[in-house]
C-alpha cells in the first residue's frame, strides 16, 4: 500500500493508517517532492504534473511495484489519477480522497460559479508571497484549514508542533503545486482573496 500525502501536509498524516495496516500489508507513506526533507526544487516547472508522476513512479518500481492499493488525498490524489492514467500497470487498486477527477475538477472550475468560489483560494496560494503570509503570526492562516475540518478531535499540541516543525521547513514546495497547475480559476474583480 502506497499512500500520498496532499498539501499542507507530510508523510506523517498517514501515521496512524500506516500502524493499522503494518499487522496487514506493507505500507509506505513518502513526503512528495517539495515537502520537508523530500526534494525541493525551486522552479516552479520542477512541479508539473509529469515530474512529479515520474517521482512516484520511480519510488513505485523501488518498491518492487506495482503497488496493490494507492491511497492518495489533495494533491497527491492528483498525482495519483495522473499516475494511474499514463502507467495503469503501476497501480492495481486507486483510492482517492478529496481530490477529484482533472476532467471533472477542470470541467467545474469553466462551468460552475460555486466551484470556482470555493477555489477561489488557489490564486492566493499562487502568489508569490503566498508563504510569508502563510508564515505569519505562528501560521494562523493555516490552523483554521484543519480547525473548520474537525481538527479539534485530533490536533493537540504535539499534533500543532508536528506541523509547525514541518511548516518552518518551508511552504514554497508545497505552494509550487498549485503555481505549476493549469487547474484553477479564473481571477476575478470578485474573487475574495484576489487583493
Amino acid at each position: 500500500v502506497l499512500l500520498l500525502h496532499g498539501f499542507p501536509e507530510g508523510d506523517f498524516a498517514w501515521d496512524e493508517m500506516l500502524q493499522r495496516l503494518a499487522p496487514r500489508a506493507r505500507a509506505v507513506a513518502p513526503n512528495l517532492r517539495g515537502f520537508e526533507r523530500s526534494s525541493s526544487p525551486r522552479e516552479v516547472e520542477a512541479y508539473r504534473p509529469r515530474h512529479l508522476v515520474a517521482d512516484i513512479a520511480v519510488l513505485i518500481e523501488a518498491l518492487g511495484g506495482p503497488v496493490d492499493l494507492l491511497v492518495a488525498h489533495d494533491w497527491g490524489g492528483a498525482v495519483a489519477w495522473n499516475l494511474a492514467a499514463t502507467q495503469p500497470q503501476l497501480v492495481r487498486r486507486l483510492l482517492v480522497i478529496n481530490s477529484p477527477h482533472p476532467a471533472t475538477f477542470l470541467r467545474e472550475l469553466r462551468t460552475n460559479p460555486e466551484q470556482q468560489r470555493a477555489s477561489a483560494y488557489m490564486n492566493f496560494l499562487c502568489r508569490p508571497d503566498a508563504e510569508r503570509l502563510l508564515s505569519e503570526n505562528d501560521f494562523a492562516r493555516l490552523w483554521p484549514f484543519f480547525e473548520e475540518r474537525g481538527g479539534h478531535a485530533w490536533l493537540d499540541d504535539a499534533m500543532r508542533a508536528r506541523y509547525r516543525a514541518l511548516w518552518s521547513m518551508g511552504l514554497d514546495g508545497g505552494l509550487n503545486y498549485y503555481r505549476a497547475s493549469p487547474l484553477r480559476p479564473a481571477r476575478s474583480a470578485q474573487d475574495p482573496l484576489h487583493t
